[in-house]
C-alpha cells in the first residue's frame, strides 16, 4: 500500500509541473510566450497577466518581386496566408494596415510600432518603414518582421532609373493628354449648363428689380428738377412781383449756404463727393437691395454663381488653347 502510494505521488509530481510547462523540474525546450506590455510607450517583456502574445518573426515574410515588397502574413479569422503587394513609394501604412482589415473582417486592431516600442504613424510611407525591423499588431498578436535587405542602386543605375520613369511619364502624358482634355471639357460643359440652369431664375428677377430700381431713380431725378424748377420760379416771382431784390437777396444767401451743407452732410455720410452719377448709382443700389429684400433675392448666392461661371468659362477657354494649357493665370493674364 505504502508503495503504492508512493508511486502515485512520484506519478503526480511528473504530472503537475507538466501542465505548467515544466517537466522534472526542467523548463521546457520550446521557447514559452512572453507577455509583452505597453509602458510609457515602449514594449517590455514581462511575465504576467499578457497583453499580447509574440510570434516567430517566420509567421510575416517580406519578398520582392519584380521589384515591389509581397508581404505574406496569416489572417486570423481563416487561418490562411495572404500576400500583400505594396508600391513603397506611394503606399502608406495606414493604407497597409486598412487592406489588411479589409482582407479579414475579424481583424479589431492592427498597428505597426518599431523595435524600441515607439508607434509608427498612419501617415508613413511604406518605403520608410520597409528599411527596418519593426512589429506588426493584428488583434492581440504582434508579429516581429525582419525585411530583407534590398541592394542599394549605384548613382550611375539611379540616374538612369529616373531618367527612364521621366521618359515613361512624358509618353503617357503624350498619349493621354488628348482624351483628358476632352473628358475634362465635358465635365466643364456640364458644370456650364448646370450654372447657368440655376442663373437662369435668378437673371429674370434680377432683371425685373432692376426695372423697377431703375424707373424709381429716374423719378428721383425728374422731381429733384421739379423742385430746383418749383425753388427758381418762387425766388423769382418773390423778387419782382412781391418784394424787391434788395429783401430776397439774404433769402437767396442763406439758401445757397443751406445747400453747402447739405452736401457737406452727404460727404460726411457717404464719405464721398455729391457727383451727379456717383449719387444716381448710390440711390440705384439702395432702391435695388431693398426690392430686392422684399422679393427674397439673394445676392451673395448669385454673385457667388456668376464667379463660378466665369472661372468654369475661363478654364474652358484656356482647356480649348493647348498654346495656354501648361501656363499659369497670372502668365496667361500678362500676355493678353
Amino acid at each position: 500500500m505504502l508503495a503504492g502510494l508512493g508511486r502515485a505521488l512520484r506519478s503526480g509530481r511528473r504530472q503537475l509541473p507538466g501542465l505548467l510547462g515544466w517537466r522534472d523540474g526542467c523548463p521546457p525546450l520550446s521557447a514559452p510566450q512572453v507577455g509583452l506590455w505597453r509602458h510609457a510607450g515602449a514594449w517590455r517583456g514581462r511575465e504576467g497577466a499578457p497583453y499580447s502574445t509574440l510570434v516567430p518573426s517566420d509567421e510575416v515574410t517580406i519578398n520582392y518581386r519584380h521589384g515591389l515588397p509581397v508581404i505574406t502574413l496569416t489572417l486570423p479569422t481563416r487561418s490562411e496566408r495572404c500576400q500583400f503587394t505594396v508600391k513603397p513609394v506611394v503606399t502608406t501604412v495606414g493604407a497597409f494596415l486598412q487592406d489588411v482589415q479589409r482582407e479579414d473582417k475579424g481583424i479589431e486592431r492592427a498597428e505597426v510600432f518599431a523595435v524600441d516600442g515607439s508607434k509608427v504613424s498612419d501617415a508613413t510611407l511604406m518605403e520608410v518603414l520597409l528599411m527596418n525591423d519593426f512589429k506588426l499588431v493584428i488583434n492581440n498578436t504582434a508579429y516581429s518582421v525582419s525585411p530583407p535587405v534590398k541592394d542599394k542602386l549605384s548613382s550611375e543605375h539611379a540616374t538612369e532609373m529616373e531618367d527612364i520613369k521621366s521618359l515613361v511619364h512624358r509618353l503617357f502624358v503624350a498619349l493621354h493628354v488628348e482624351d483628358h482634355q476632352i473628358r475634362k471639357e465635358r465635365e466643364l460643359l456640364q458644370k456650364l449648363d448646370h450654372l447657368k440652369g440655376e442663373l437662369l431664375p435668378l437673371e429674370q428677377m434680377k432683371a425685373r428689380i432692376m426695372d423697377s430700381a431703375d424707373a424709381k431713380t429716374s423719378r428721383l431725378l425728374w422731381v429733384g428738377l421739379a423742385l430746383m424748377s418749383t425753388q427758381g420760379g418762387a425766388l423769382a416771382w418773390l423778387t419782382w412781383w412781391v418784394y424787391s431784390w434788395d429783401i430776397m437777396e439774404p433769402v437767396t444767401y442763406f439758401i445757397t449756404y443751406g445747400s453747402a451743407m447739405a452736401f457737406y452732410a452727404y460727404f460726411i455720410l457717404t464719405k464721398q463727393d455729391y457727383i451727379y452719377p456717383h449719387a444716381k448709382d448710390r440711390q440705384f443700389l439702395h432702391f435695388f437691395y431693398r426690392k430686392s429684400k422684399k422679393q427674397r433675392f439673394n445676392v451673395e448666392r448669385y454673385n457667388k454663381l456668376r464667379d463660378d461661371l466665369a472661372e468654369a468659362e475661363e478654364s474652358l477657354r484656356r482647356l480649348r488653347q493647348p498654346l495656354h494649357l501648361r501656363l499659369p493665370i497670372q502668365e496667361i493674364n500678362d500676355k493678353d
